[in-house]
């Protein structure tokens, strides 16, 4: 087996191989304007118009965990979450912005997590971890 090489870039990021640049994660909302609306105008993402007002938000860096899990409906199953340092000043500020949260922050052992609201597109989880992260700043 061969093991993975790392390539630095022009702007000095690590790609694999030097083929894997980055992820592109994938929300589907039942109504796709007011949830860009809300990453844009109330997470204030920074942004690209794909085309005609097709949205695609920059993210910040990103670290992938593989949790394992019985066979069943949750094989396979993915999920997204925004990552924070401090979670109850950030859900302060976003419940300033107005977002709403679907649960309260609970301790998880691995880390604080609760869930927000994204309008038109479902819920979003936002999570402090307590563990070492696998990304830089």
């Amino acid at each position: 087996m061969l093991a993975p090489t790392w390539v630095s870039d022009r702007a000095g990021l690590a790609t694999l191989f030097g083929v894997i640049t980055s992820t592109h994660a994938i929300i589907y909302a039942e109504d796709a304007e007011r949830a860009r609306a809300f990453f844009r105008d109330v997470l204030e993402l920074p942004h690209v118009d794909a085309h005609d007002g097709w949205l695609i938000f920059r993210l910040p860096p990103a670290e992938l965990g593989i949790h394992p899990t019985e066979a069943g409906p949750n094989s396979g199953r993915h999920e997204l979450l925004l990552m924070c340092d401090d979670i109850h000043r950030t859900v302060d500020e976003l419940r300033r912005k107005g977002v709403e949260f679907a649960t309260p922050v609970e301790d998880q052992g691995f880390g604080l997590v609760t869930t927000l609201r994204v309008p038109g597109g479902g819920s979003l989880g936002l999570y402090q971890p307590k563990h070492a992260t696998a990304y830089e700043r």
